[in-house]
């Protein structure tokens, strides 16, 4: 599909609000429907209008394609190509799989997990992150890792040898929580309080009306924007 052609695609998909994508996919079965569906289907609209490598991974890991857009200062903060001077000669996929290491890992999974369990005095360990286990997983072929568009696949067939296939391929049970009902009921009034439109001047780093105006746009339930008030 020519670029053009997926970015008007992408524009179709965004003039329908998530809630209204919700909505639609009721008149389907359950075991059909698809959890948080427009917001899934939003974001994988700023992926079909991607143009290159950068475009593309920024509109998987960001909630906007121009994160500066949110501070005040004209600075760009998009720090992709700088680490990708660090890794020439690597496919597009394996890329994106050492900006995660470098970016994702450390910057959100990690520290997320070390804050939750530090809060319960508790140590937690990442024992696939040991760095022998991480040199030896860079050293196999890319197609050890991503076979036939099944992820991970060199590992599954290490476990299939002693865990049975339904727990091996049973889908992903994240660890989510709705902020998005809390933010407009109990977590209100705090939420408020962190990015009003006195303290966001005040502070002097942040787009006030943006954030101002997604803020309502969460209230109304006209957008889930939970991920974005979450940051604050």
């Amino acid at each position: 599909m020519k670029p053009s052609h997926r970015q008007r695609v992408a524009k179709s998909i965004k003039n329908i609000s998530p809630n209204t994508w919700d909505s639609i996919q009721q008149i389907i079965p359950n075991k059909f429907r698809v959890r948080q569906l427009g917001d899934k289907l939003h974001k994988s609209s700023n992926i079909l209008a991607s143009n290159s490598f950068e475009d593309l991974y920024c509109g998987l890991t960001s909630q906007f394609q121009s994160p500066s857009s949110w501070l005040l200062s004209n600075d760009n903060v998009n720090i992709i190509p700088s680490y990708l001077n660090l890794i020439p000669h690597l496919s597009d996929t394996e890329s994106a799989m050492a900006l995660d290491m470098m970016t994702f890992l450390p910057d959100d999974v990690l520290v997320k997990v070390d804050r939750a369990a530090m809060s319960q005095s508790l140590e937690t360990r990442v024992p696939m992150l040991d760095h022998r286990i991480v040199e030896f997983a860079w050293s196999l072929p890319l197609d050890y890792k991503l076979h036939n568009g099944e992820s991970k696949w060199i590992l599954k067939k290490v476990l299939d040898r002693y865990i049975p296939n339904d727990l091996i391929n049973r889908p992903k049970m994240g660890f989510s929580v709705p902020i998005d009902s809390w933010l407009r009921g109990p977590l209100r009034d705090w939420a408020e309080s962190l990015i009003s439109k006195e303290r966001l001047y005040r502070d002097g780093y942040f787009n006030v009306e943006l954030v101002r105006r997604l803020w309502a746009e969460h209230l109304s339930c006209r957008y889930n924007h939970q991920t974005n008030c979450g940051q604050f």
